[in-house]
């Protein structure tokens, strides 16, 4: 989708008052709309006409800084924080180059509003380069790490 195509839809839904949350999934894209207000969540059925067709596309929202080579894939941040690689200061990193590390396994914590919050694999991988340093600040959808599926 283009940046054109995301502004036009944002606007549509803003105009639509009683949506609450709309929720659109096709293969490797999503997009999730919410609106706030109400406490009681008004529902309003929209004709499949008036909605804009959605192409079927490929989005992988990353930092442009560190965007992954072709062909691999990468480890995301789940939320804004600051990430950190050991779980304390001079300890040993939860992961690094070359490692194997199983589907459910830390890789990282990112500290939110005091919290620490654990990362963990999505999936059986080995890593195959760190793409953020410790105590860096990272967004939502930020590739931590290049892996290679195993």
């Amino acid at each position: 989708m283009t940046h054109d195509e995301i502004k036009d839809l944002m606007n549509f839904f803003d105009e639509k008052k009683s949506i609450n949350k709309i929720k659109i999934k096709n293969k490797d894209f999503e997009i999730e709309i919410k609106k706030a207000g109400a406490d009681e969540p008004a529902v309003d059925m929209i004709p499949a006409s008036a909605c804009p067709t959605l192409p079927s596309v490929n989005v992988n929202l990353v930092n442009e800084q560190n965007t992954a080579r072709k062909g691999n894939d990468t480890i995301n941040s789940p939320m804004v924080g600051t990430f950190y690689k050991a779980p304390s200061p001079g300890a040993s990193p939860f992961a690094s180059v070359g490692q194997s590390i199983r589907k459910g396994e830390c890789v990282g914590i990112i500290e939110a509003m005091k919290i620490m919050n654990e990362i963990e694999a999505e999936f059986d991988c080995r890593i195959v380069k760190m793409l953020v340093e410790d105590g860096q600040p990272v967004e939502y959808g930020m590739a931590l790490y290049e892996v290679e599926k195993l």
